[in-house]
C-alpha cells in the first residue's frame, strides 16, 4: 500500500462494507434487474460479482488519490444498465477520495434503485435520490453550489444542454452515445479468438451495454470463417425468461431500446438479415450483412450486429474514423502503424486483441467526439478534453493534470 498523509483505513472499511452488502443482496438484485428491465439473472450475478471484486481491491487505487483533495459533492445519474457496476466504480472512487456522492437512477430501474438506496444507508457519504424526475435532479445539481462534479450520460442533446451549464461546476463529465462500436479483424488475426469475442461482446446482456459491439469489419480472406463462428455461437444462446438461470438474453422491456432497433432495421434496409428478429419484448440477436461504405452511422443499443468484409486497410480506417461517435474500437491481428495511430486519435477506448468476456472495471472508460467529453475548470480558464478516464483519478484536485493531447482551452468570459 502506498504511504500517504491520509489514513485510508476508515475509507477502505466503508468500501469493503459496501462490497459485503452488495454480495449479501445478490439474489435481490438479480430479481430486481429481471423485473425492471428483463436482464437475465446470470448476467446480474456476474455484474454484482465484478462490483464486489472491484470494491474489495480499491486499495490499488490509493496511488491515484494520494496528495489530492476531494472536490466536495459529486453527483451522477445512473444509467439503466449495470447500476451495481456504476455504484462500484463511481461510489468506490468517491469513498476512497473523501467526496460526498449524490445520485439518482434511471426511471427504468425502480426496484434496483430501492435496493441500492437501502444498502447505501450506513454510508454517510452517499445520498441516493429515488423516485425523482432526472431533469429536476439535474437542474438541482446545476443550482446547488455544493455540487462541484457532475457525471451525466445520454443522447447528444442531453450533453449539449448540460454543456451550457458547465460554469456551475468545477468538472463536468458527459458519456454520450456509443454509436456503433466496431471490431476489426485483420488478415493475420486468430479466427477463433476474434469470432468468440465479437459474438460475446455484441450480444452479452442483449447488447444493452454501451460497450457492446455493433459492427464487425472482417478481412475478406477470413470473412467466411469468422461469420460462421459468430453464427454458430448465436445458435447456442437462449432467449427467454430472465429469471431462468439458463437464459442468456431476456426480454427487452425498455420500449425506447426496441424502437431504436426497429429504426435501425429500417435504416439498414439494403442489408441482408442473417439471423434474428423482434417478437414483442423478445429480440433475437439481429445479425446483418452489408458493404462497409453503406453502413449508417447510428446511435444503437440492443442485440444488433452488422458484418462486413474489407480488403483495403487504408480505406477501412478512413471509413471507421469518419464516425461522429468515437467511443470504442477493438481489433484483432496486426494493423499498420498508421491504423493504430488513427484508432487512438479517434476512439476513447481501443482494445488490442482483447480476450475478456465482461469488460474489466479498472480499465479506463469514456469516448471522444459526440461519445464523450470532460470540461474542467483550471484557474481562470476551462479545459475541454476527451478520451477514456478512471474515476478515482478524476475525483481529486491539486494533482498533476491528467489532460490528454486532445485538450482545448476555454477562456472564461
Amino acid at each position: 500500500m502506498v504511504l500517504s498523509s491520509i489514513d485510508y483505513t476508515k475509507r477502505l472499511n466503508d468500501i469493503k462494507g459496501l462490497a459485503r452488502s452488495l454480495e449479501s443482496r445478490k439474489g435481490d438484485f438479480q430479481e430486481a434487474a429481471a423485473l425492471d428491465a428483463g436482464f437475465p439473472v446470470k448476467i446480474t450475478s456476474v455484474e454484482v460479482e465484478l462490483a464486489v471484486q472491484h470494491l474489495n481491491t480499491m486499495e490499488e487505487e490509493i496511488q491515484w488519490s494520494e496528495n489530492g483533495r476531494p472536490y466536495g459533492t459529486v453527483a451522477a445519474i445512473f444509467p439503466y444498465d449495470a447500476p451495481t457496476v456504476m455504484l462500484a466504480r463511481l461510489g468506490g472512487a468517491a469513498l476512497l477520495t473523501g467526496n460526498q456522492l449524490r445520485f439518482s437512477f434511471s426511471s427504468q430501474t425502480p426496484r434496483s434503485a430501492d435496493l441500492i438506496a437501502e444498502i447505501s444507508k450506513p454510508l454517510r457519504a452517499f445520498h441516493p435520490v429515488i423516485r425523482t424526475n432526472n431533469r429536476a435532479f439535474g437542474r438541482g445539481c446545476v443550482e446547488d453550489e455544493a455540487v462541484r462534479v457532475l457525471f451525466i450520460s445520454g443522447a447528444s442533446a442531453v450533453g449539449q444542454a448540460y454543456r451550457r451549464e458547465h460554469r456551475a461546476f468545477d468538472k463536468l463529465f458527459f458519456a454520450g452515445p456509443g454509436g456503433m462500436p466496431a471490431a476489426v479483424v485483420f488478415e493475420d488475426a486468430d479466427i477463433q479468438k476474434a469470432s468468440m469475442f465479437i459474438a460475446r461482446r455484441a450480444f452479452i446482456n442483449g447488447g444493452q451495454y454501451c460497450t457492446t459491439l455493433k459492427k464487425a469489419l472482417i478481412h475478406r480472406d477470413l470473412y467466411e470463417e469468422v461469420r460462421k463462428g459468430i453464427l454458430e455461437f448465436l445458435g447456442k444462446l437462449k432467449v427467454g425468461d430472465p429469471l431462468s438461470p439458463d437464459t442468456d438474453i431476456g426480454p427487452i422491456r425498455v420500449e425506447r431500446t426496441r424502437a431504436i432497433l426497429e429504426r435501425a432495421l429500417e435504416q439498414c434496409s439494403e442489408a441482408r438479415l442473417l439471423a434474428g428478429g423482434i417478437e414483442g419484448e423478445l429480440v433475437f440477436p439481429l445479425v446483418l450483412e452489408m458493404e462497409v461504405g453503406k453502413i449508417p452511422d447510428l446511435e444503437l443499443f440492443g442485440p444488433f450486429l452488422v458484418l462486413s468484409p474489407f480488403h483495403d486497410e487504408e480505406a477501412l480506417v478512413q471509413e471507421l474514423t469518419q464516425t461522429k461517435y468515437g467511443f470504442l474500437l477493438a481489433f484483432f491481428g496486426s494493423p499498420a502503424d498508421y491504423s493504430r495511430e488513427a484508432f487512438q486519435a479517434h476512439f476513447g477506448m481501443v482494445h488490442d486483441n482483447p480476450d475478456f468476456h465482461f469488460t474489466p472495471l479498472r480499465l479506463p472508460f469514456g469516448g471522444k467526439k459526440d461519445s464523450g467529453w470532460i470540461l474542467e475548470r483550471q484557474g481562470n480558464r476551462w479545459i475541454e478534453r476527451d478520451g477514456a478516464f478512471q474515476y478515482t483519478k478524476e475525483l481529486v484536485k491539486g494533482k498533476e493534470s491528467v489532460a490528454s493531447s486532445q485538450e482545448r482551452d476555454w477562456i472564461l468570459e
